[in-house]
């Protein structure tokens, strides 16, 4: 068994080398990427990082402000569309590809499928995104097959709940929210009855902090009387989000990334992911659910893998930070160590401030302890967004996104290490980083050890001392038949010479002898003579924020 590691790229973003970065530029100012920019050369680049899945983020048509009506695609309004290029989670056609991302939009989805093909053939996997909870406010699929029903199409509109709708309205009312639905060159933008809004916003005027550009998708729960919930017969929304993942399995995708998976009932989870599982047993179903009291409950529907947000990365951004102890690693992994095969581990990702952002660690280098732990800690996988590995800072202003420390998802632009990665220009810091994550990336994907040992953590024995500072380095084994590896993560700006202690326990539960071994760090080259005992620590060195990874052959 091989780790996973999925590469997460915004589609739109990654390989666009039009630089011009004008603020809520248009596609034709500021470019965008491409489904061919992805040869089998650049391919092969990804995969050797140590890539198993490629996430291509946004493939699926949604709203947008460029107007593509001469492909016979219907215009969005711009007042629920926000920003230039629109939000990829407000999708417009479920059926569809996105064409902004197609060098001819006339061939769209033959573009598609050839990307998926060239992704095979390199020996990787597909994942796209699926939007369950939500579409957009103008949703109409040009693209669905013959004989099926349009979203929406047969609802009716008289009654604000019904398992037969497949959306939630306010009967006789407008849509009314905080903010203007006029825009220039357009008549104002009418909406009667109003739709439920997709952050589960059920009257008939959202704010602007509302997701106002989406509508709430129908799973046969009445919200207007308390969360009842009616789902026998099977709700007609159940049909159509199985039908349309059955439609992207049949292209050759591998897995769903299952957007905001927790607004959605559990018990379509559970039937749902059967039907498809049934049908193509391969797919693998990521969940986005940040509610941990719900982890289980999701799992036991039929998900793969689950976000480890609230626990694991919120521990390691917290103790990059300095705002808690390395220690409290070793209770978020306990929190889930039941179901450790299935959490998702990450730092990045579209939602989340980049590393070296000012918001967050502002030095992409700070990052490198905590990609340790989350690579090489368990045998579950890991999630690295484009960019990352080059210490992008996010720090642009770009239109409808803000100055937040993260990437834009709703506007035109080209994200500065991307560009200079596509175009041959990386800088010297961004070689440095880059190295020291395909340094770590390697050991995970190519050390069995990683992929399937056992782990023991080291803290409880390894209290803060003059060699050993608890708060500032994380330990602990990874080991298989044959092979030990001892990760010492250190979260802090100075090198430390560390002695940590190996208790007995630790002995008995691997299974392993005492004895004198030679050891190698994998990240440094250093070479090691140790003496595995519980009477007498072992003494590592390690780098101002660095890990390393000691491994070692015993009998």
């Amino acid at each position: 068994m091989d780790k996973i590691i999925i590469y997460q790229i915004f589609t739109r973003l990654y390989g666009n080398k039009t630089h011009n970065n004008i603020h809520n530029g248009s596609i034709e100012q500021n470019g965008c990427g491409k489904l061919n920019f992805y040869t089998l050369k650049e391919l092969k680049r990804i995969k050797a990082m140590g890539i198993s899945h490629i996430w291509f983020t946004g493939v699926i048509r949604h709203a947008t402000q460029t107007d593509y009506s001469s492909f016979d695609m219907p215009a969005n309004h711009p007042a629920v569309v926000k920003g230039k290029a629109g939000s990829p989670y407000a999708i417009s056609d479920y059926y569809d590809i996105d064409p902004d991302l197609a060098d001819k939009p006339q061939n769209r989805m033959t573009e598609f499928m050839n990307l998926v093909d060239r992704v095979h053939r390199c020996g990787m996997k597909v994942i796209i995104d699926f939007v369950p909870n939500h579409v957009a406010r103008q949703y109409h699929s040009i693209a669905k097959p013959q004989g099926v029903d349009d979203l929406g199409q047969n609802d009716d509109t008289k009654l604000g709940f019904s398992t037969q709708n497949n959306f939630y309205y306010c009967p006789g009312c407008e849509l009314q929210p905080s903010f203007s639905l006029e825009a220039e060159g357009f008549s104002p933008y009418v909406e009667i009855p109003a739709k439920a809004t997709g952050n589960d916003h059920f009257d008939n005027k959202p704010g602007v902090n509302d997701w106002y550009e989406t509508v709430k998708l129908n799973y046969g729960v009445d919200y207007y009387a308390g969360g009842n919930c009616y789902f026998y017969p099977v709700p007609d929304t159940w049909n159509k989000m199985v039908d349309i993942m059955l439609f992207w399995a049949g292209k050759g995708v591998d897995a769903f990334r299952c957007d905001m998976a927790e607004m959605v009932p559990s018990a379509f989870w559970a039937w749902a992911t059967a039907k498809v599982k049934d049908a193509y047993p391969h797919i693998i179903f990521i969940g986005e659910v940040y509610n941990p009291a719900l982890y289980r409950t999701y799992i036991a529907s039929g998900f793969d893998f689950l976000y480890d947000k609230v626990g694991m990365y919120d521990t390691l951004r917290a103790v990059t930070c300095f705002h808690t102890s390395a220690n409290e690693i070793t209770a978020a992994w306990q929190a889930n160590d039941d179901i450790s095969s299935h959490m998702l581990y990450f730092l990045e990702n579209h939602d989340e401030q980049r590393i070296a952002s000012d918001f967050f660690a502002a030095d992409a280098i700070k990052g490198i302890p905590a990609l340790g732990v989350s690579l090489l800690m368990r045998n579950n996988p890991f999630m690295l967004y484009a960019g990352q590995e080059f210490g992008e800072k996010g720090m642009d202003e770009e239109g409808f996104s803000g100055r937040d420390g993260r990437t834009t998802i709703f506007d035109y632009w080209s994200v500065d290490s991307l560009w200079r990665c596509a175009t041959g220009n990386l800088t010297d810091e961004q070689i440095d980083i880059f190295d020291r994550y395909q340094t770590l990336l390697s050991i995970a994907r190519k050390e069995k050890v990683v992929a399937e040992g056992a782990f023991f953590d080291l803290m409880y024995v390894n209290p803060t001392s003059e060699h050993f500072d608890s708060h500032r380095q994380y330990a602990f084994l990874r080991h298989i038949p044959g092979v030990l590896m001892l990760v010492v993560a250190n979260f802090n700006s100075v090198s430390r010479s560390v002695s940590i202690n190996i208790p007995e326990h630790a002995f008995s539960f691997l299974g392993i002898k005492k004895q004198k071994v030679k050891a190698s760090d994998l990240t440094s080259g250093q070479t090691y003579n140790l003496e595995l005992s519980e009477s007498a620590p072992v003494t590592i060195d390690v780098t101002p924020w660095g890990v390393a990874v000691v491994k070692m052959k015993i009998r």
